[in-house]
């Protein structure tokens, strides 16, 4: 099993949903990947909640803020010193929305957006590493973004957590890979055509199911639209998804496991 007790700075770690409808994304997700909901009980935390996998943390959930209209999946990033990540999105050109803050005994974090227009979280751990279970059904593996300046993402992310970026043709389209040293920790790719106008960059989650036909037939079940259908490419096939509160993700099925 893929266990995790800690990440290396630079490797996403985290993710979790802000939802305009906390309890139905609850319920959603429990039907969909077998989750507990396990929130916390203490009024300081806004509502803010784990799922839990196999008693495994996987990811977070907690109600929208800001007035966002939708749900969207966030991608934390770890880090040894939240302070200085903070000042390198800055450096880089980014705007940090929520400076760097202590969550209880948790760690601390930071929220920014990249010149693309894309959001991203910066985590610095203490008690809680982030997900404990990954890379296998029921836990996310993988964290891509979709974005509409590729070039300003490119410089931006590289600074910001000295990734490398190697591009390679993927079914004739350029797709990015971020490597954090020598391992690939996320991707990236330029926005579809038919991607509506109004959508800003974005960082997308996949969820590893162990069986995509069957976890598509329970989506569908439980009142999911289908962004992108059925894919076949080199890790394993894949489809896109949003769920009843609006949140997009994506699905595979893994080649390997790791």
């Amino acid at each position: 099993m893929s266990r995790r007790s800690g990440y290396d700075p630079g490797v996403p770690c985290w993710v979790d949903l802000a939802s305009t409808d906390v309890p139905g994304s609850t319920r959603f997700y429990g039907e969909l990947f077998g989750w507990q909901a396990d929130m916390v009980d203490d009024p300081q935390a806004g509502g803010y909640g784990m799922f839990l996998h196999d008693g495994k943390k996987v990811a977070g959930v907690g109600p929208a803020r800001n007035g966002r209209p939708v749900s969207l999946w966030n991608t934390y990033v770890a880090t040894d010193d939240i302070a200085a990540l903070a000042a390198r999105v800055k450096d880089a050109g980014g705007t940090v929305v929520a400076e760097p803050m202590e969550i209880f005994d948790e760690g601390s974090m930071t929220v920014f957006q990249a010149p693309d227009g894309s959001f991203a979280c910066g985590w610095q751990a203490a008690a809680h590493p982030g997900a404990e279970l990954v890379n296998e059904p029921g836990a996310f593996c993988w964290n891509e973004l979709y974005t509409r300046d590729v070039p300003a993402a490119e410089r931006f992310y590289a600074q910001v957590f000295g990734w490398t970026a190697r591009t390679s043709d993927m079914g004739g389209m350029p797709y990015t890979e971020w490597l954090a040293g020598e391992t690939s920790v996320a991707g990236m790719m330029a926005m579809p055509e038919q991607a509506p106008a109004e959508l800003p960059s974005f960082w997308l989650t996949y969820f590893a199911v162990e069986d995509l036909d069957a976890a598509l037939r329970s989506a569908e079940d439980v009142g999911v639209n289908v962004l992108v259908g059925v894919t076949e490419a080199p890790p394993g096939r894949f489809a896109q998804l949003i769920d009843p509160q609006g949140a997009a993700f994506g699905v595979i099925q893994l080649n390997e496991t790791a």
